[in-house]
């Protein structure tokens, strides 16, 4: 089984951190690669960065076609181009905010995230309203980081997520804390020994449900508004993507 993990940013020490976690997780015979876009923002902290890195999340699974790929998991909390990406392949894909969402609302009847920034806590509330996830969670909380800092900052960022977690432990009636951003990937451990909840991580999260749809068979239907899209012309700098066709 061959999973492609794209992370739609561009900062390679993110996308190593991403693989890396998925690499921990992963049964044995399931081949993880962690990719990003060739162009595109360095972090995603905002709307208008998600719907540019859309078109390299695209452009992945494209490329994941070519070279077989079973399975696709967006590593990004906005869980940007999602839909789109499904469009393009019969093969499951993932965005990391619904997987850990799903996961949480398994172990847990209520649950809280915790993100980076609070304009991206706002992007995971739409979530969780898309998705029908609401109810379950009682806050989205911002340890009110950069994104980068996970990289660049790590011991500081990682003790305002435990500080800010440790307040979702003790003030809002939860059973689990979800991690809101892919740069998280590898903080599961500390955040849980330090808060003492279940640590839900999307990355982690959407590589076991990956295996689970693989395993039993189970693709992205091409059926209603998910079949692959009608091929036509595109212009200027997109008219790559001219009369796309199915690769298999």
């Amino acid at each position: 089984m061959q999973i492609r993990i794209i992370n739609p940013n561009t900062t390679r020490g993110m996308t190593d951190t991403i693989g890396a976690a998925a690499h921990r997780v992963a049964a044995p015979g399931t081949r993880i690669t962690a990719t990003q876009p060739a162009h595109g923002p360095v972090s995603i902290e905002s709307h208008f960065d998600e719907a540019i890195s859309a078109v390299g999340v695209l452009e992945e699974v494209m490329a994941g076609e070519r070279d077989g790929m079973d399975a696709y998991i967006i590593a990004c909390f906005g869980d940007p181009g999602l839909l789109a990406a499904r469009e393009l392949t019969r093969a499951p894909v993932i965005g990391i905010a619904e997987a850990a969402f799903h996961m949480a609302t398994l172990i847990s009847t209520r649950f809280s995230v915790v993100t980076t920034l609070g304009r991206t806590g706002i992007i995971a509330e739409h979530l969780l309203e898309q998705y029908g996830f609401r109810h379950h969670c009682r806050r989205v909380r911002a340890a009110e980081i950069p994104v980068l800092d996970l990289e660049d900052d790590a011991d500081a960022a990682l003790s305002r997520i435990i500080d800010e977690s440790r307040r979702a432990r003790d003030e809002d009636g939860i059973g689990a804390i979800v991690l809101g951003c892919g740069g998280m990937a590898d903080l599961t451990d500390e955040i849980g020994e330090a808060v003492g909840l279940p640590v839900v991580e999307g990355v982690t999260a959407a590589v076991k449900l990956s295996e689970a749809l693989v395993g039993l068979g189970l693709g992205t239907s091409k059926y209603g508004d998910l079949a692959f899209p009608r091929p036509k012309s595109f212009t200027g700098e997109f008219k790559r993507f001219s009369n796309l066709q199915p690769v298999r």
